[in-house]
């Protein structure tokens, strides 16, 4: 019993796609964001401190290296191949046209990288950009632009300091998906001032404008960020394992089946996480998951929204 037998994975599609394993090899191009640089804010999001997303956010080496590096790694666990560089900290669009173009391409060199996942905000994905992931994608390359919305409601955006707005979401995610670029949404689960029912309306409204993936987080706390001062304060309080699992496990289920699940959580390393402690267990959470779909009955699409 595995999550793929009861949901449409990315790693099962791949190996459909390509009839062998296929593995995102994570890239850290230093990129900063708008948000943290002043162009829109400073201090980044209410829970951001990017080494919980990418170890080597404060020094990267460069990308031969990062991609080298996680090669062996994952040549050696599951004796994959072929893989995906994943440009995932911070905003992967927020520079130049020229200097974009030229970081992408030092990824193409490697022989073995057949595709590319970017990681990106809703406001930083200009026609420009979209029209130069077209461009890979007519090289033969497989291209995946991933927004980070995480709620669907304005007033979450402005209470964790994202910076944008749903609108914005839905503008880039329309322009992208008319040029044939799929999109992958991410979404985060309990996040402050929200309940289970905004996390049911963050998920129809996404799947009303159409996707093509989604990706789950549940909000932890991680050290140096202004979650962490307001959890400490009393003023938020993560979610518990059990509601995490049957408020992820619930949003499967009214997930269209063709629509692709690149994460259904994320984890944080014991050195800056502060809570909730199982946010370091991801196989836990995946095999609770895995686990309340079976004792459920059911599997992703069963109750669909719309």
């Amino acid at each position: 019993m595995t999550l793929s037998d009861y949901v449409n994975t990315f790693g099962q599609y791949l190996l459909q796609r390509y009839g062998e394993r296929v593995h995102k090899l994570t890239i850290n191009a230093g990129f900063t964001c708008p948000n943290r640089d002043g162009s829109k804010g400073h201090g980044g999001c209410t829970f951001c401190n990017n080494t919980s997303f990418n170890p080597n956010a404060r020094h990267p080496s460069s990308i031969a290296a990062q991609l080298d590096a996680g090669r062996k790694v994952l040549r050696k666990r599951t004796g994959a191949q072929r893989f995906f560089a994943y440009f995932q900290a911070y905003t992967n669009t927020y520079a130049d046209i020229e200097y974009l173009s030229q970081l992408y391409e030092e990824a193409f060199i490697e022989k073995d990288i057949i595709g590319l996942s970017i990681g990106t905000r809703p406001d930083c994905v200009p026609e420009t950009v979209l029209d130069l992931l077209v461009s890979y994608q007519e090289r033969g390359y497989e291209v995946w632009l991933e927004l980070g919305l995480q709620s669907a409601f304005d007033e979450t955006l402005e209470r964790i300091q994202r910076g944008h707005s749903f609108a914005e979401y839905k503008n880039t995610l329309i322009a992208a998906r008319q040029r044939g670029i799929p999109v992958c949404t991410h979404l985060i689960i309990g996040l402050p001032g929200e309940t289970h029912s905004h996390n049911l309306e963050t998920l129809k409204r996404v799947l009303e404008l159409g996707v093509d993936g989604l990706k789950l987080h549940p909000l932890h706390v991680v050290k140096h960020t202004i979650l962490a001062k307001q959890w400490r304060q009393g003023l938020y309080e993560p979610l518990t394992f059990s509601d995490y699992i049957s408020i992820a496990t619930d949003l499967i289920e009214r997930t269209p089946p063709e629509i692709i699940y690149h994460r259904v959580t994320a984890t944080a390393s014991m050195d800056i996480l502060l809570s909730p402690k199982w946010c370091n267990k991801k196989w836990a959470v995946l095999n609770a998951i895995t686990q309340s779909l079976h004792n459920r009955k059911t599997q992703q699409g069963s109750k669909l929204l719309l």
